[in-house]
């Protein structure tokens, strides 16, 4: 393609390419003319959604990419989500007493779960978006599997393929979304991108109650019938994804993408200083590994996700167990912490892009200090019933935050794309390496429904979250400082 032509009248700028063919279809040259705004300009408008004060060819790009990407992507978190949490969901409702599980092979099984993700992540990172998705057709697949177990071993074989094969999926999203959008942008979708997995974790639980009235038919338990209806669901889900999900801008070629709508994407790409892939080298390696981004990144992602979420454990409907309650009750209560956890992340989500202009720290820090409050009260344990079940709807509200640190590494290294890639990779691999072991030390099944120790653990984790990320807000404004001095002595 060659460079080019730029108009900046009118606080705008125009791309003219007259030579460059469509990448999609290979059709005769044709010209392409979309206005970008180099800083797009926000009105009251903006905070209801980004798109109402760009110009028209603008959003009219962002609305078809939105409507076709976001909901395939989105989809497809839903079903993995679904596929994590059904585990759960069927283990508090029969699973654990038809298999004799009675020590902490919950726990186990999130591990193998954990490890097959790790052992496939950072490998398969760099496959084409088409190979990631092929691979949500099996864990479809072994997820049916897992009606025909007898026994813990057996589900510790098919827990960990299937986290192998959903490895790379949630990082290659994240990984897209930072390739298309830009930063007034970015957090609104990753967050409703992460936000459609706790709808999944919700669903979980009212799937649940509704397979248990299945119990007994063609000789399967409700249990069982959970995986089967999930493999139904995500089969259609999975094919879809893989015809309309597409790969970063420069090499994309998307059947519903005009030529015109790629040099537009492009052209958003350069304006955000958002790099193009160049080859790995060994010099390029070294300037990765040597850079604070990368560890620090990944340090507060690590804290965030073994900070919320009760190690995987189903805290809220375990408590509600000892209580006595039903079936129905177990697995319907606890959906409504997830509820409370999707508004929170949509919060986030617009709060960061719009209010705190694209912070990333403020919620956070936020959620740091709302999960010192609710972990304390639930270490303390004996307290008033009310407020316990009010620490324990509104004890996930952090898990919302995924969006927004994603969003932040994306900012922070969008001048290398090679570096950014590696550490969207490193955030989500390492937060589940710590995830392999850590609840198997503070939130041992066999604790439930007190886990002391990992209440107490989480208390430190949010107190070194909100550390961590201070930090990283001092080193990123020195950067940013440095970039700007640098760019004026030019």
């Amino acid at each position: 393609m060659t460079a080019p032509d730029i108009d900046t009248k009118g606080g705008g700028v125009t791309v003219i390419d007259e030579k460059s063919p469509s990448p999609v279809t290979d059709s005769p040259p044709s010209s392409v003319t979309a206005i970008v705004e180099q800083t797009p300009k926000r009105t009251w408008r903006s905070h209801i959604w980004d798109t109402f004060d760009k110009p028209r060819e603008e959003r009219r790009f962002l609305f078809k990419f939105d409507a076709i990407v976001m909901t395939f992507a989105s989809l497809g978190f839903f079903i993995k989500i679904l596929d994590q949490f059904n585990i759960n969901s069927a283990f508090v409702s029969g699973m654990k007493e038809d298999l004799q599980l009675n020590g902490n092979e919950l726990n186990y099984m999130t591990s193998m779960y954990t490890a097959g993700y790790i052992i496939g992540e950072i490998p398969r990172s760099g496959l084409p978006f088409g190979s990631r998705l092929a691979r949500q057709v099996t864990w479809s697949v072994l997820t049916i599997l897992l009606i025909k177990c007898t026994n813990a071993n057996q589900l510790y074989a098919l827990r960990f393929f299937i986290g192998l094969a959903e490895s790379s999926f949630y990082p290659g999203i994240q990984y897209l979304l930072g390739s298309w959008y830009r930063k007034d942008e970015l957090a609104k979708r990753a967050c409703i991108f992460h936000a459609s997995g706790n709808i999944a974790a919700m669903f979980s639980g009212y799937l649940m109650a509704a397979t248990y009235n299945l119990e007994g038919v063609h000789g399967y338990h409700g249990w069982q019938w959970l995986f089967i209806i999930n493999t139904v669901i995500s089969l259609p889900i999975a094919f879809l994804g893989y015809f309309f999900l597409p790969d970063v801008p420069e090499i994309t070629k998307a059947w519903y993408l005009t030529g015109d709508d790629i040099a537009l994407a492009r052209k958003r790409m350069e304006l955000e200083g958002r790099a193009n892939r160049q080859p790995y080298t060994v010099a390029k390696l070294k300037k990765i590994f040597s850079s604070w981004r990368i560890w620090l990144l990944t340090l507060v992602y690590v804290l965030f996700s073994n900070g919320n979420g009760y190690g995987g454990q189903p805290a809220f409907a375990l408590w509600l167990k000892t209580l006595g309650y039903g079936i129905f009750e177990i697995n319907t209560y606890p959906t409504i912490q997830y509820g409370i956890t999707v508004a929170f992340t949509l919060i986030f989500g617009w709060t960061s892009d719009g209010l705190f202009k694209g912070g990333r720290w403020q919620p956070i820090i936020f959620a740091g200090i709302a999960n010192i409050i609710f972990n304390v009260s639930l270490a303390v344990w004996d307290i008033n019933v009310g407020w316990k079940w009010a620490c324990y709807c509104l004890g996930l509200l952090g898990v919302g935050l995924s969006g927004i640190a994603f969003a932040w590494a994306h900012e922070i290294c969008t001048e290398d794309n090679e570096e950014r890639a590696l550490v969207v990779a490193f955030m989500s691999t390492f937060a589940q390496v710590v995830q392999t072991w850590l609840p198997l030390i503070i939130w041992q099944t066999v604790d439930a429904p007190r886990y002391r120790k990992g209440f107490i653990s989480s208390i430190f984790i949010a107190v070194l979250m909100m550390a961590c990320a201070m930090v990283i807000r001092h080193l990123h404004k020195q950067q940013d400082a440095k970039k700007q001095k640098n760019a004026a002595t030019v």
